[in-house]
């Protein structure tokens, strides 16, 4: 039996969870002194699902708020793409890096900081409005977001952090 779609906010909800887990699991490694194999797989896997992340937003989530609030969202939709700017700067240098490397536990905890802060922002400020927004189908774009997501999981190659701006 299929799952039942979940609206573009719990999906998101769920995205901030996983990753927030997927952190912990490597600061803790970070402070175990584990293996750089062990370190950059989970690395990795923060990478792939920050970087889905922010593409479905940008693509998808961020365009409909953004129609919906009007004023009333402006600047924290407009932080958020800075934030995701920040973020896909941290991806791209700690995927030309290895875990030997000087900075590498830095760069990820630092990522760790700043997608804690995003997160903080977009479920204490940006859901609520988001919620209350009579233009906004969160069933719907929850779907529209959902079938991006698997896409983009199922190809690799469309994975790469895009330049600022726009996906």
């Amino acid at each position: 039996m299929p799952s039942q779609p979940q609206n573009a906010l719990s999906l998101l909800r769920a995205d901030h969870r996983e990753v927030k887990g997927l952190f912990a699991q490597y600061d803790k490694l970070a402070e175990a002194k584990a293996g750089e194999d062990e370190r950059q797989l989970l690395a990795t896997q923060i990478c792939v699902l920050l970087t889905v992340h922010t593409r479905i937003e940008e693509e998808i989530f961020y365009p409909a708020a953004r129609a919906a609030l009007g004023d009333d969202g402006k600047d924290l939709l407009d932080e958020a793409d800075v934030e995701h700017s920040g973020a896909k700067n941290l991806i791209r240098e700690l995927k030309a890096m290895s875990p030997s490397d000087d900075l590498y536990d830095a760069k990820v905890k630092v990522l760790g900081e700043g997608v804690d802060h995003h997160v903080g922002e977009e479920e204490g400020e940006l859901f609520p409005k988001c919620e209350k927004a009579s233009g906004l189908d969160l069933a719907a774009l929850g779907k529209r977001m959902e079938a991006r997501k698997t896409a983009l999981m199922a190809s690799p190659q469309e994975l790469e952090p895009l330049p600022n701006g726009r996906a």
